[in-house]
């Protein structure tokens, strides 16, 4: 039997249009899907990482149909790598690329650890549509505003999406695996995982359920009611993105399609998945967008850290029931729509006086659609430090947003237990979610505001009027 093909599994939890595993299979050879716990993935924060269980173990049953399975290991990438070529006899290992700067760097550390030992280290496309080093502006270099960048790739090609092997063939002796219920990837999650359990829709099938939905029905008013988070007018995709159990292209080739047949929200749509591709392509160019500020200037701006205003904010308890509504929602499903996301954004940035990496650090903690290139550019885009940014005196006022946003006040009485007899199941969830150290229940009074709108908007206005002297 020749050599098996070791498939490392990382945000591709998918068989359909999956490059690498339809190369492998191509091959006729044994292929050995593996997923490391790595310092990369036991770095993730509590909801990310929950969400990623639950996504390997929908996928390792899609690989045990085809007469497969998929083998876990714990510990660094290119020792776990290094462990089983000696068990398997494996001489070649392949995997999708992925663009952050910590990924990159482990990535370039096991492909020149591997070629020096002789084995055929080999990296595919997949995590996003276009190469970042593919798409340049007419002087070289990378695209930094989206307009433009939008206009360079909305015409490009991106090939036929691929179906998912029939069969991939099994080596003579599969290795041994750690069995995924003792990592405990949701404990830090606390009582919190049953209550997000109830939202998600893991796995490959359900992702594309979720886009086929959208295509025959939502999509047709998106470019119009996607602003309203109590609207049912959303994709949902974001989640099953952020772990490959859907590609980018095959999202990309059926919103095409919708808009050649004439659905209104497709080219909106599209736009929105060419976000995603615009923060990936700055998050590979310029990874330190991650931590720092894009623009420098913004060094000396006067953000607070962590403070007790930040901590009513991660609670759902500042007082502007549009923020809390947003952050109680972030709780119950693990997710936060667009607009409120902005929202709550602004308000901490702004109104808070808070630095933008409090509320990334929270979301990376709460998300189970976090990725690091969306969370990066989404925080900075709004705080007014980022690339194409939001103007900084652009601030958003929670309570007109509310007006014009969620007029009928349905998204907030869905989330918001207080004041109400018979609270909805999502607004009992929070309460179900949330620490018992908050110390949260069903008897408790809406909290009076942190902040003035008003005195809020003119303090960060003042800032950043006094911060021009440095530039910003």
């Amino acid at each position: 039997m020749k050599a098996p093909i070791l498939c490392w599994i990382r945000r591709d939890l998918r068989l359909a249009d999956n490059q690498m595993l339809s190369a492998a299979a191509g091959t006729g050879r044994p292929v050995i899907p593996v997923f490391l716990l790595d310092p990369e993935a036991q770095a993730l924060g509590a909801a990310p990482k929950w969400r990623l269980g639950q996504g390997l173990a929908v996928f390792a049953d899609g690989l045990q149909a085809l007469g497969s399975r998929l083998i876990l290991r714990r510990g660094p990438a290119v020792e776990g790598l290094r462990a089983l070529i000696d068990e398997t006899g494996a001489d070649t290992v392949w995997w999708h690329r992925l663009y952050d700067g910590a990924s990159v760097a482990r990535d370039r550390a096991v492909k020149s650890a591997l070629t020096e030992a002789g084995i055929d280290a080999r990296s595919f496309p997949g995590h996003v549509l276009f190469e970042p080093w593919k798409v340049e502006t007419g002087s070289g270099g990378p695209y930094r505003v989206y307009s433009p960048f939008w206009r360079a790739v909305r015409g490009r090609p991106v090939g036929a999406s691929l179906r998912a092997p029939a069969t991939l063939v099994p080596p003579a002796a599969w290795p041994g695996s750690d069995d995924l219920a003792d990592w405990r990837l949701g404990a830090a999650m606390n009582r919190g995982a049953g209550v997000v359990a109830k939202y998600a829709r893991v796995g490959a099938a359900a992702a594309q359920a979720r886009l086929d939905e959208f295509l025959h029905g939502a999509v047709t008013d998106y470019a119009r009611l996607r602003d309203f988070p109590g609207a049912a007018a959303t994709s949902g995709l974001s989640e099953n993105l952020t772990y490959g159990e859907i590609s980018p292209r095959q999202i990309w080739n059926a919103g095409l399609a919708a808009l050649e047949v004439g659905a209104g929200g497709a080219e909106t749509f599209l736009k929105e998945l060419a976000w995603r591709e615009f923060a990936y392509h700055l998050i590979y160019h310029f990874p330190a967008i991650e931590r720092d500020n894009w623009r420098p200037e913004w060094d000396a701006f006067p953000w607070r850290g962590d403070n007790a205003d930040a901590e009513a904010w991660r609670r759902g308890r500042t007082g502007e029931p549009l923020v809390d509504a947003a952050m109680r929602e972030l709780l119950v499903t693990g997710t936060m729509h667009n607009r409120a996301r902005m929202i709550a954004a602004s308000y901490l940035t702004k109104h808070l006086l808070t630095h933008w990496r409090v509320g990334l650090d929270w979301f990376a903690d709460c998300l189970i659609d976090w990725d690091p290139a969306s969370n990066a550019m989404g925080w900075q885009w709004v705080a007014g430090s980022g690339p194409d940014a939001a103007p900084y005196f652009r601030v958003f006022n929670p309570a007109t947003q509310a007006e014009k946003f969620d007029k009928s006040g349905a998204y907030r009485r869905n989330f918001l237990h207080e004041g109400q007899s018979d609270p909805p199941e999502a607004a009992c969830d929070f309460l179900a979610a949330a620490p018992r150290l908050w110390g949260l229940s069903r008897g408790d009074e809406y909290p009076a505001r942190r902040i003035e709108l008003a005195e809020g908007r003119a303090r960060a206005l003042a800032a950043y009027q006094a911060g021009k002297g440095g530039g910003v």
